[in-house]
């Protein structure tokens, strides 16, 4: 009998204790280790159907600017990056649609890149035939494999999908609801607004970007910007959490990466607990996947649960056009009186403080911009000991700073008077 009351007793503190905590952070990764480092994979998806003969780039064909973007592109490309090379409609020349709709091959197997093997591969294409990109979407994920790091697909064409289904959008829903891990970028070559559509709806599905190449130097530079984004991949895909319309409850977060969207000039919210002696560092990243007006921005903003703003993030360039940052950092000993409520502990020594994290966004769509789905929104939170920078030389204050400053004067006046008299002197003399 004393045992089970004992145990009942027991029981009930942890319960007590659980209430006193509050629920636990979502976590960007739940497992206790961390998965070991993989190389950035990518795979470059190229159509060589019929339509890439077109000589509107630059007065050069298409295939050919493709061509030489890849071969630059290999020339270039990190040590640790496995590139793999996928064509389509790159080798049957007949009629016959069924057969026509298969044809899609990897040329270049994902790994670490023989690049005369490469360059050699790309240089023998012709355009040729019919145009499967659903196909060779799927076919490239399988390509790709699994594994703990984001894997991205870079599509380069020039016209729609000739051969659905499979339909490449369903493909891409398919890819993302799958849990794949997988980001496909889209890459048009032709000014036409039904590839547009397709390729956005491509790129919005699996939380990658579109961009129209208009000319030989928009397409190199681009492919190589989406093969170094390749190699910024966090070793864990960044974990989805769905932020609120307020502080009042929005998801509680660990330190992690996190991924979200969001529409345009909206904001959202999430909550970060934060002890005292301790720093919150963060920052947001929204990738703009369509047209927008010039003028705009990215705000990260850190507030009390009372909306009293605590720090204000700071604009921070990417190196990319397509890519708005902001970061800050608040340590809790810089609100010793207000900041965040605290939240007590089982031992009630220590408070924690819970921080509101508030992204906002100034952005203005063009005529014909779609709204939905919002913007993908990157968001790294991290909580460290508190470092604060050190202080600057301390001259004094009040009386002390007065003298130091009177002495200082006199010195000065001093020595001016010295050396004024001795030129005097010493011009009388001559």
């Amino acid at each position: 009998m004393i045992n089970k009351r004992r145990s009942t007793a027991v029981l009930f503190g942890l319960l007590a204790a659980t209430a006193l905590i509050g629920p636990s952070p979502a976590g960007a990764d739940d497992e206790s280790t961390e998965p070991a480092a993989e190389p950035p994979k990518v795979e470059l998806v190229l159509d060589v159907s019929g339509s890439m003969r077109a000589r509107d780039i630059d007065g050069r064909s298409r295939i050919s600017v493709a061509q030489q973007a890849f071969n630059e592109v290999v020339d270039g490309l990190p040590d640790e990056t496995q590139l793999g090379i996928r064509v389509l409609g790159a080798t049957y020349r007949g009629k016959d649609k069924k057969q026509g709709c298969r044809d899609t091959q990897q040329i270049v197997p994902v790994g670490p890149v023989d690049r005369t093997q490469a360059k050699a591969a790309v240089a023998g294409l012709r355009p040729t035939g019919f145009t499967p990109v659903g196909l060779a979407l799927r076919s490239a994920a399988q390509d790709l494999g699994t594994g703990s790091t984001a894997r991205r697909i870079v599509l380069i064409t020039d016209g729609e999908d000739t051969c659905a289904p499979p339909d490449p959008c369903e493909v891409a829903r398919e890819l993302a609801a799958q849990g794949t891990r997988l980001v496909v970028d889209t890459l048009g070559l032709a000014p036409d607004e039904k590839v547009r559509r397709q390729l956005l709806c491509i790129a919005g599905a699996t939380g990658g970007t579109y961009t129209a190449a208009q000319s030989a130097d928009e397409l190199t530079g681009r492919i190589k910007q989406l093969v170094d984004r390749a190699r910024d991949t966090y070793t864990a895909t960044p974990a989805v959490v769905g932020g609120t319309a307020a502080c009042d409850g929005a998801p509680l977060l660990a330190p992690g990466v996190y991924s979200d969207r969001e529409t345009f000039s909206e904001h959202r919210w999430y909550r970060v607990p934060v002890r005292p002696g301790q720093e919150l560092r963060a920052s947001v990243s929204i990738a703009l996947d369509r047209p927008v007006n010039p003028d705009y921005g990215v705000l990260l903003r850190a507030t009390a649960p009372d909306g009293r703003e605590l720090v204000r993030g700071v604009d921070a360039g990417s190196g990319r056009t397509d890519v708005v940052s902001a970061g800050l950092r608040w340590s809790a000993a810089e609100e010793a009186e207000d900041a965040a409520t605290p939240t007590p502990t089982p031992s009630g020594t220590q408070a924690t403080r819970t921080v509101c994290l508030v992204v906002s966004n100034s952005f203005a769509a063009r005529a014909g911009t779609r709204a939905e789905p919002g913007m993908p929104v990157e968001l790294t939170v991290d909580v460290v000991a508190a470092s604060p920078a050190p202080d600057g030389p301390d001259l004094g204050r009040g009386w002390v700073l007065l003298l130091l400053l009177t002495l200082a004067g006199l010195v000065t006046g001093l020595v001016a008077g010295l050396l004024t008299r001795w030129w005097v002197a010493t011009w009388r003399e001559n």
